[in-house]
């Protein structure tokens, strides 16, 4: 059985920062995933996407800062159960609890972070007949790598943000780009609607619409799509189409371990710490909710901050932690390796 004092279900963003913020007040984390790898949304779904609003970083891709907050947690030795999914929890008569996952490894600790962002996603598919006997045959639900379509022939459908960036991006790797959407208008930003309008203009993407993709066909793979555009259907031949309807969030069997659930997300106290309905049961991130929630990384990396301080007071009951300043203490790894303060920088604060 793997112990740890902060189990943590999730080894998204928020998931891994956690880890940091545990270390600081020397509390272990050990965290579970049902993907193969740390990072989440940002290594599974779109590692080459850049985000925006990371403190500190104009711009940086979704995979560049996973590796950046695996760099910072290493020093706290954290430990990984990948490509297995929390099953079950079982509190014990001393209020543990006992996580195991669908491949049966069992985890004990005092304390439980659901961290699990949006859950499990599953894409929704077009209402075409045969597309699963193309799937990862020339149809994919989700870009993961730009570099997988260079010179390549991509049809796009949808009308959102996904949509929208990806026609973007793309236009500048592929050798042909076509975006397809069932209305005139878009749902995504303003800025990002209007580029593909100039990049229409200037011959780099082909912007199809109100149409909608009615078939795939092709020997072995994917080699043309139909179109239908009014009263009127075309083929058009591709090597890739992507549809880019977004992804349905799933709980999965965390929506069963008897906490408080609303609209598919997990009612927290956010007033104090972020707890659950169920003492010892934190969830931070995307996958919780409370009034004013925003679901945005940055606001991860606050619940975390703030759970941690709270764990540390149920895993040692009664032991006042003094708030220090990293910039004044510095950082203890786990590793015996400790980062030090500039002393400029200490004397000016004393």
């Amino acid at each position: 059985m793997i112990t740890t004092d902060i189990l943590i279900i999730g080894a998204g963003p928020t998931g891994l920062f956690t880890v940091f913020e545990a270390g600081l007040l020397k509390l272990k984390c050990h965290l579970i995933d049902a993907l193969p790898q740390p990072g989440g949304q940002c290594s599974e779904i779109y590692p080459k996407k850049p985000i925006y609003d990371i403190p500190a970083y104009p711009e940086i891709l979704a995979g560049d800062l996973t590796d950046k907050l695996l760099e910072q947690c290493k020093q706290f030795e954290p430990g990984f159960t990948l490509g297995e999914r929390a099953e079950t929890i079982d509190k014990q008569d001393d209020g543990t609890f006992i996580v195991t996952t669908n491949k049966g490894t069992k985890h004990h600790a005092p304390v439980v972070a659901i961290a699990g962002g949006l859950g499990s996603f599953e894409p929704r598919k077009p209402l075409i007949d045969n597309i699963i006997d193309y799937e990862d045959k020339g149809i994919e639900y989700i870009i993961k790598d730009p570099e997988f379509y260079r010179n390549k022939r991509v049809v796009i459908a949808g009308g959102g943000d996904s949509a929208l960036d990806w026609s973007i991006f793309l236009s500048d790797v592929a050798s042909e780009v076509t975006l397809i959407h069932r209305r005139n208008e878009f749902r995504g930003h303003l800025d990002s609607v209007e580029k593909v309008q100039e990049l229409k203009n200037q011959g780099k993407i082909e912007l199809i619409t109100p149409a909608e993709v009615v078939g795939v066909h092709g020997n072995g793979k994917i080699e043309a799509v139909t179109i239908k555009k009014g009263e009127d259907s075309f083929q058009k031949e591709c090597d890739h189409f992507v549809p880019l309807f977004g992804l349905s969030p799933k709980l999965g069997p965390i929506a069963n371990w008897g906490l408080e659930i609303e609209k598919n997300a997990i009612k927290v106290n956010n007033a104090l710490d972020y707890q659950t309905n169920i003492p010892g049961i934190f969830a931070i991130g995307d996958v919780n909710t409370y009034p004013g929630k925003l679901k945005l990384i940055l606001c991860g990396f606050h619940e975390a901050t703030l759970m941690c301080q709270a764990a540390y007071q149920i895993i040692n009951p009664g032991k006042r932690y003094v708030l220090k300043y990293t910039t004044v203490s510095g950082v203890d790894g786990f590793d015996g390796t400790r980062k030090e303060a500039p002393k400029a920088v200490v004397k000016a604060i004393e």
